[in-house]
């Protein structure tokens, strides 16, 4: 958005001040629907969307992965399926054999050391050490053999030191103020969606609840502080969710483990890296998606319920073949559809009597159920309200004639 009315090459730094200060207005946003106890927002997130979700994401992000396993120089940045299976089969030129032999390699050996894991859960650790050993060992391969002069591609010298702050860069008037105000809470939505979408997949997945209005607020903060710290508008990352999951993380401090780790590494052993092979990382993201495609729940879904399971492909295929964010939308959208439809349509049932009992039930569902002479039992399987209220006056006529 800010592309369309500042050039980040012919005038960089005001390119700088309105991105920081959308970070700031994105944050917040955010942090204000916290504040206001919004959190139940994120209920219209259901298991079907997330299962959908999480599925198009792991595809899409293996996908991107092709660049560094194939060795592809020239590579699309868009996320969609078709963009980049187009740029892969228009750049075969590209592919490197020594690049695709050593991914290969190391993607085995990740494989087989999650599937260890899995198996003989007393080697948790496994499936946790193999990512770093093989960063180690592709590092010294590469540095031994000067793979890099050999069709492999590396990180290459990086820089060292931490961002500048950035708090006296924040724009806060002049003509601009309206689009970075827009800029930032359309951001904001899309990044605070996207997040709590990650959040949500991955408690799913260990069985424990997700705060929304504290989501909210902890994203916000995140980026009202990022904001002063040279950072953009920032959100859940999920390649890196999954790669901290795989590796065994089960509680918040593994962040602060992370955080201090990629602190100390970017002051002081930046120059370590400059032979690791990107292929190598790209084997450890595949490794860490692949495991999220949950096909049994998905299965479960179609059984107990065709419509959640329509929610599900729409999320899916939304995410793989247009974005991320107008997936969840389109799913977000189809679930309210729902929750409309089953408040302005609710189930009716006639009810009969089990004989000898007290017990009422649905006269479709139980042949021995019998209508009590001289009543009409509905039973309404949802709140009479004004959006209703038509439909359950023809209802009640047409089981009058029953």
């Amino acid at each position: 958005m800010l592309r369309q009315e500042v050039s980040p090459t012919n005038d960089p730094v005001l390119f700088l001040q309105l991105a920081f200060s959308s970070t700031f207005f994105a944050g917040l946003f955010q942090a204000s629907l916290g504040l206001l106890r919004l959190g139940f927002i994120i209920d219209f997130l259901s298991e079907a969307t997330l299962i959908g979700f999480m599925a198009g994401a792991a595809v899409i992000v293996s996908l991107q992965q092709l660049k560094s396993l194939l060795g592809i120089t020239h590579f699309t940045k868009q996320m969609g399926l078709v963009p980049v299976l187009s740029s892969v089969f228009h750049n075969t030129h590209e592919w490197s054999w020594q690049t695709i032999l050593m991914g290969f390699c190391f993607l085995v050996l990740l494989l087989v050391a999650r599937h260890v894991s899995m198996r003989k859960p007393k080697l948790f650790w496994v499936s946790a050490v193999a990512p770093l050993f093989s960063v180690i060992l592709s590092t010294i391969l590469v540095f031994a053999c000067k793979a890099q002069h050999h069709g492999i591609s590396i990180i290459g010298k990086l820089q060292e030191g931490l961002n500048p702050p950035s708090w006296n860069m924040l724009h806060f008037h002049g003509s601009y103020l309206g689009l970075v105000v827009k800029t930032g809470l359309v951001t904001g939505i899309i990044s605070l969606t996207e997040g709590i979408a990650v959040g949500r997949t991955f408690a799913a997945l260990k069985n424990y609840q997700v705060d929304g209005n504290k989501e909210m607020m902890a994203i916000g903060l995140m980026n009202i502080i990022g904001s002063s710290t040279s950072c953009y508008v920032t959100t859940g990352a999920f390649s890196r969710s999954a790669v901290n999951h795989n590796a065994g993380a089960k509680t918040a401090v593994s962040n602060i483990i992370m955080s201090v780790t990629v602190m100390v590494t970017l002051l002081f052993l930046m120059p370590l890296f400059q032979y690791t092979p990107n292929v190598v990382l790209g084997a450890i993201i595949v490794t860490a998606v692949v495991g999220l495609i949950d096909i049994p729940t998905a299965y479960h879904i179609w059984k107990i319920d065709k419509y959640d399971f329509m929610v599900l492909l729409c999320a899916f295929f939304g995410v793989i073949f247009i974005s991320v964010q107008e997936g969840l939308a389109i799913a977000v959208g189809i679930s309210i559809f729902k929750i409309l439809l089953q408040v302005t349509r609710p189930k009716t049932v006639i009810l009969g009597s089990i004989p000898g009992t007290d017990i009422y039930r649905d006269l479709h569902h139980y042949m021995e159920a019998v209508m009590v002479p001289g009543f009409l039992i509905l039973s309404i399987e949802a709140p009479i309200n004004f959006a209703n209220t038509t439909y359950l006056k023809e209802r009640l006529i047409h089981a009058s004639s029953y």
